[in-house]
């Protein structure tokens, strides 16, 4: 789950399935009962129809954690981007960075600075879309230390300017769930 609506909609199929949910957090659901084995099938099955997956090993979840951390860093907590990604995940996940680190690496195939970067790119691209702001007023609310440094990230990224990225439009954005 990544947004808001992922979270409203998990809340409701799980309560259609007769489920009583006490948390819908990102990639995260605390119910009040615990689940049957038949429970989990009819859960993972409707869920599996609306393209998410329950995730029940440790490493798999704490995995999920970590992105959906990023995911909240990067796209619902503006005030903390100028942060290090490290920092704020251990203030959240009471584990070692390095642990986090070389776990993530090993089960998604890349770092967790990359998939920080690719994050706050998307983010970018959502703002640009937009066309409220500067590419200078962008770059600050990103924590980007000048627009240059965005710009050099973006094109490395994307394949494209900022600028000629805006021209084109949202064709190239990715759903933050496939990133």
């Amino acid at each position: 789950m990544v947004c808001d609506r992922c979270k409203m909609v998990v809340k409701s199929e799980l309560e259609q399935l007769g489920l009583h949910p006490v948390t819908v957090e990102l990639g995260e659901v605390e119910l009040k009962e615990e689940l049957s084995g038949e429970d989990k099938e009819r859960v993972n099955l409707r869920f599996g129809e609306l393209g998410f997956e329950l995730i029940d090993d440790k490493k798999s979840r704490l995995i999920e954690r970590v992105k959906n951390l990023v995911v909240e860093l990067v796209h619902y907590s503006a005030d903390q981007l100028n942060m290090n990604v490290s920092d704020y995940l251990t203030q959240h996940i009471p584990m070692e960075y390095k642990y986090l680190s070389n776990l993530f690496s090993e089960i998604e195939g890349t770092t967790i600075e990359k998939f920080y970067i690719s994050q706050r790119i998307e983010r970018v691209k959502e703002l640009l879309i937009y066309d409220e702001l500067s590419l200078s007023e962008i770059a600050d609310q990103m924590g980007y230390s000048s627009v240059a440094y965005l710009s050099t990230q973006f094109k490395k990224v994307v394949g494209l300017t900022p600028s000629r990225f805006k021209s084109i439009g949202d064709v190239k954005r990715k759903p933050l769930d496939l990133l």
